[in-house]
């Protein structure tokens, strides 16, 4: 459990754990006291009220002087066994009548009875004595029998001495119990708080071993609480992600690597045989010119590459104007009739929608496919392009010809850089296994996507762009 600056959800909840369990405790103890406090009260008023009732009810039989002067004789019976308890009986003339010994009554006690002669609706003051002696008591009005006579004023009081030693007692044990309780508490809440921890530390065990040669193991979801599952199959599904990033990149690495190889092998073969001894001047004009074949190829999948790598960062920003589709797709035909009469295929195209983007861009994404179409049809076969706006929003260009079906298990990386389904064929076209992927990244930068499906020897590519709205302003983005 870390207490720096960093954050330790253990120590948070043992805080807490603590600090819950010490309030919980001192509520319950103040309730508890309050009560205690008003049973003590309520014993002293049934005693304080009872002598008190004694005492008028005393004065009430007095019927002269001399019956006065009886009273305190009576009082002074009426305590004999209960100690601690002190009455001040104050006359009519004003002179005091009784007082018990080491009587100290406050005067506003005794000015409250004088005004209030319902014992039953007293408040209880409580003070301490000169000897610092704790008393509650009352005072009321009481009245005689003498005719004409005021009334004469009674005051009761209690040492309450015992009761206050009770709850300092009760506060000390309190306070006590509720620190020894906070800390047992923050003991075993950080006993459950560990346990409970326990599958995030296990998690954290089989993260760590978790290497770029090891992007294949994954966390045990199972094996921890329900409440961590989620997390544990969301990290497992981040996994997988960069697993499949890591092996793309790996293989995007070795095809560069191997399409690279081959031209630059070529060109150093080539200058190091015809360095090996005087040629004439036009051998040397064909090693240059078959050098500048490579250089060529070279460029252009070093501009493919540095396309792709601006399209990753989404620096493709696309002129966009509106245009027919059907109409680019038209012109490019007749740019391949060649190819397709050399491989004596039948071409169909049909239909026209209206995009909004970049022409130069589209027209490249469209002659990718193209060209890939007329490259897999086998001779003698069909190629048909078909432009499908009925839906508003959307144009659709479908790409189909006839030829080998590729399996499922290729489709989702026909897209990759330099993927090839067949690893031993080398590409007839302009590109290096670049096409697809840049086909997809022209589709993608106009909010737009491309798809493809194979079965029954028929491969059929889809490329949907977002359908121009009516004043030719931006459309909706389907990505």
């Amino acid at each position: 459990m870390r207490l720096g600056g960093e954050r330790s959800i253990t120590f948070r909840l043992t805080l807490l754990f603590a600090t819950v369990s010490a309030a919980v405790l001192l509520l319950l103890g103040f309730l508890i006291g309050n009560s205690v406090e008003r049973h003590f009260e309520e014993q002293d008023m049934e005693v304080l009220t009872g002598k008190l009732r004694l005492t008028q009810h005393a004065l009430e039989k007095v019927r002269s002087e001399a019956d006065l002067d009886l009273v305190p004789e009576r009082l002074d019976d009426s305590l004999v066994g209960h100690s601690g308890l002190a009455i001040l009986v104050i006359a009519p003339a004003g002179t005091t009548l009784f007082a018990s010994h080491g009587t100290d009554f406050p005067p506003a006690l005794l000015e409250r009875g004088a005004q209030d002669p319902a014992a039953e609706h007293l408040a209880p003051m409580v003070w301490r004595t000169g000897t610092a002696l704790p008393m509650r008591g009352i005072a009321a009005a009481a009245r005689t029998g003498i005719a004409g006579a005021p009334s004469a004023v009674v005051a009761v009081a209690i040492d309450i001495s015992h009761h206050e030693h009770f709850m300092a007692a009760f506060r000390t044990t309190l306070w006590s119990f509720v620190v020894l309780a906070a800390a047992l508490s923050g003991f075993l809440g950080w006993v459950v708080v560990r346990r409970g921890l326990a599958p995030l530390q296990a998690i954290k065990r089989q993260a760590a071993g978790i290497t770029a040669q090891r992007l294949d193991a994954r966390l045990a979801a199972a094996a921890v609480p329900v409440e961590l599952a989620e997390l544990a199959r969301t990290l497992n599904e981040m996994l997988a992600r960069l697993e499949d990033s890591f092996r793309r990149l790996s293989d995007f690495s070795s095809d560069l690597a191997h399409e690279l190889r081959t031209p630059v092998s070529n060109l150093l073969t080539q200058t190091q045989v015809t360095l090996a001894k005087d040629r004439s001047l036009d051998e040397y004009r064909d090693v240059l010119a078959s050098n500048a074949e490579e250089f060529e190829h070279l460029a252009r999948m070093i501009a493919d590459m540095l396309y792709l790598a601006k399209a990753d960062n989404g620096l493709i920003v696309p002129n966009r104007e509106s245009f027919d589709l059907g109409a680019e797709v038209e012109r490019l035909l007749e740019f391949y009739v060649v190819l397709t009469e050399e491989k004596d295929l039948a071409v169909r195209s049909s239909g026209s929608g209206v995009v909004f983007g970049d022409r130069l861009m589209l027209r490249r994404a469209i002659s990718n496919l193209l060209a890939n179409a007329i490259r897999h049809a086998p001779a003698g076969g069909w190629l048909a392009v078909q432009v499908d706006a009925s839906d508003p929003t959307l144009i659709t260009l479908a790409v189909e010809n006839s030829g080998a079906t590729i399996p499922q298990e290729h489709l989702a990386r026909l897209f990759d850089r330099f993927y090839r389904v067949d690893a031993s064929r080398q590409n007839l076209g302009d590109g290096a296994g670049l096409g697809l992927a840049i086909t997809r990244s022209i589709a993608r930068a106009h909010g737009g996507e491309v798809r493809v499906s194979s079965q029954h020897g028929r491969t059929r590519f889809e490329l949907q762009l977002p359908a121009a709205r009516a004043k030719g302003d931006r459309p909706l983005d389907l990505a």
